[in-house]
């Protein structure tokens, strides 16, 4: 068990934002691998864009909180040389839009190390995607599909501040690429909240590749993952008080994709309704339909449906960007459909 998941920490019962529970793995990491270290624009003496390395470069000095130029392909470049030394560079992209600057080295260097000579790239690429905040086109893509198809490379999604911590931590201390993709709209909702996990909680939830049941329904289970899921949530409580059960698996790793969750909740429900911030061509939910109908097509009692947002660039206006995502209403009207299918 790895240094990182099975030291014992004292931690403060104070629950966390999710920011708050981000940084504080980089900071348990730092604190406690003096392997790690932090590299990305604006993330010593300003703090990071959101503020979330803000204090790091104080605490753990510019040779562990390292200042790069505006260079994605150079920073995730100069990371891939560091790990493969023996460092375990934590990479921060201002936006996880711009990491398609930096798309060769991830995908063509760093994911295929392992593969083409036995080489070992314990490299974290982390940052905020998503939408829901008004950034536009530039600034609110949901680009995890372009990652997640590329064998070599771990993609985590967390959707709760427990997550944050754990995944956060189990990807630097993987010994692989990972990228983390934390959802912007997130970072600061009060109601996520919570202390941080430690011990066999932590250690549970830090687990790449594993699904989880955030809530359990007999009619439907609604697979999705980041911020959709306190959506489905919201969702499900609406669908009880009409008399529809509805699950909720939160993927949580979109690579590797949970298979075995994915069909044991099916097999449960007899139907799923898979939803998610990214467009709907070829996005995520083709594929977990795809699992869904190899695995467990002889228990489906309707087709597998699919709520996304429609295929065309994020919306460059605050209001058309709120509706450009399912909405609450959107999933509970497509769930009551495919429940009386």
């Amino acid at each position: 068990m790895s240094t990182l998941l099975s030291d014992p920490a004292v931690l403060s019962p104070a629950p966390r934002t999710y920011l708050e529970a981000t940084r504080a793995a980089l900071d348990h990491a730092l604190t406690h691998d003096p392997s790690t270290l932090l590299l990305g624009e604006d993330i010593g003496a300003y703090g990071g864009a959101f503020k979330l390395t803000e204090g790091m470069l104080e605490a753990f000095g510019p040779e562990r909180v390292i200042d790069t130029p505006i260079a994605e392909g150079g920073i995730i470049g100069a990371a891939i040389g560091l790990a493969l030394m023996g460092r375990r560079p934590i990479v921060e992209m201002q936006f996880m839009d711009f990491i398609s600057c930096g798309f060769n080295q991830l995908t063509n260097f760093a994911a295929k190390c392992h593969y083409r000579w036995g080489a070992r790239v314990p490299l974290v690429v982390r940052g905020p995607g998503g939408g829901l905040v008004g950034g536009g086109p530039f600034h609110s893509q949901s680009v995890e599909v372009y990652l997640a198809k590329t064998a070599g490379l771990k993609v985590v999604a967390p959707a709760t501040a427990e997550d944050a911590y754990a995944l956060t931590l189990a990807a630097i201390n993987d010994p692989d690429p990972v990228v983390v993709i934390e959802h912007k709209a997130l970072y600061r909702a009060p109601h996520l909240r919570a202390p941080l996990p430690s011990g066999e909680r932590l250690r549970a939830l830090s687990r790449l590749g594993e699904a989880l049941t955030r809530r359990e329904g007999r009619d439907l289970t609604l697979i999705t993952y980041g911020a959709m899921v306190h959506r489905c949530l919201e969702a499900a409580e609406r669908l009880a008080a009409e008399g529809v059960e509805a699950a909720v698996l939160d993927l949580r790793t979109l690579s590797p994709l949970d298979e075995e969750a994915i069909a044991l909740a099916v097999k449960r429900t007899h139907r799923a309704l898979v939803v998610h911030e990214d467009t709907r061509a070829l996005g995520l939910a083709g594929e977990v339909a795809a699992v869904v109908n190899e695995r467990a097509f002889e228990w489906l009692d309707a087709p597998v449906g699919r709520l996304t947002a429609p295929n065309t660039p994020v919306p460059y206006h605050a209001h058309l960007e709120a509706a450009f995502a399912p909405q609450v209403d959107d999933i509970r009207r497509e769930a009551l459909a495919l429940a009386r299918y």
